[in-house]
């Protein structure tokens, strides 16, 4: 299997938590963690978005969406609860997606 590079935004989260269980902010976020990361890289690939770099799926919702990150920081969310289809963005980096379920948690969003 090919090797993606890890983003360094991703690789400093990892640092700081190893996974993150919102269930009940909004419909739900998961921060994967690192070893499942791994796993699901293994068993899918990464993630092919346009023109960016690949990516990798290191969160989820609780409709099924996923987000990934790319080389370039941005995160980037499933327009379906797949792999396989559309992505958009949803966040410029993940320090800013962070701060929106932080928002979200606190109920200003």
């Amino acid at each position: 299997m090919e090797l993606t590079p890890i983003p360094s935004d991703l690789t400093t989260l990892y640092w700081v938590i190893s996974e993150v269980s919102l269930p009940d902010v909004g419909n739900g976020y998961f921060i994967h963690s690192a070893s499942t990361v791994a796993e699901h890289f293994q068993q899918y690939g990464s993630v092919q978005i346009d023109d960016e770099p690949p990516a990798l799926v290191f969160a989820s919702d609780g409709g099924g969406q996923l987000f990934a990150v790319t080389g370039s920081g941005r995160v980037w969310r499933s327009t379906t609860a797949s792999w396989f289809h559309d992505f958009e963005v949803c966040a410029a980096s993940i320090q800013e997606f962070l701060e929106y379920i932080g928002r979200m948690a606190a109920g200003q969003d």
